[in-house]
C-alpha cells in the first residue's frame, strides 16, 4: 500500500504518483489518467472505461458477424 500526499498545483489540488507506481501502469508525464466510481470507492486507471466498453461491443458484433466481414475483406 502506498500513501499518497495531496500537494498544490497552482490553483488545483494533485497527486503526486511516484516512480514505481508509474512504472508499473507504463506511464509517464503528459499521459491521460481515469477517475471512475466503484462500489468499493474511487478508481484510478490509464485504461479509458468508454474505449473498453465500446471495444467490448465491437468484440461481440464481429464476432456476431464474421462472415459479413469476412467478405467484406475479399
Amino acid at each position: 500500500m502506498l500513501t499518497l500526499k495531496l500537494t498544490a498545483i497552482g490553483n488545483s489540488v494533485g497527486v503526486v504518483l511516484p516512480k514505481e507506481a508509474l512504472d508499473k501502469l507504463h506511464l509517464e508525464k503528459g499521459d491521460k489518467m481515469y477517475l471512475t466510481e466503484s462500489p468499493e470507492g474511487f478508481r484510478l486507471t490509464p485504461y479509458n472505461p468508454e474505449f473498453e466498453q465500446q471495444m467490448t461491443e465491437a468484440r461481440r458484433i464481429m464476432k456476431k458477424r464474421r462472415d459479413v466481414l469476412h467478405e467484406l475483406a475479399k
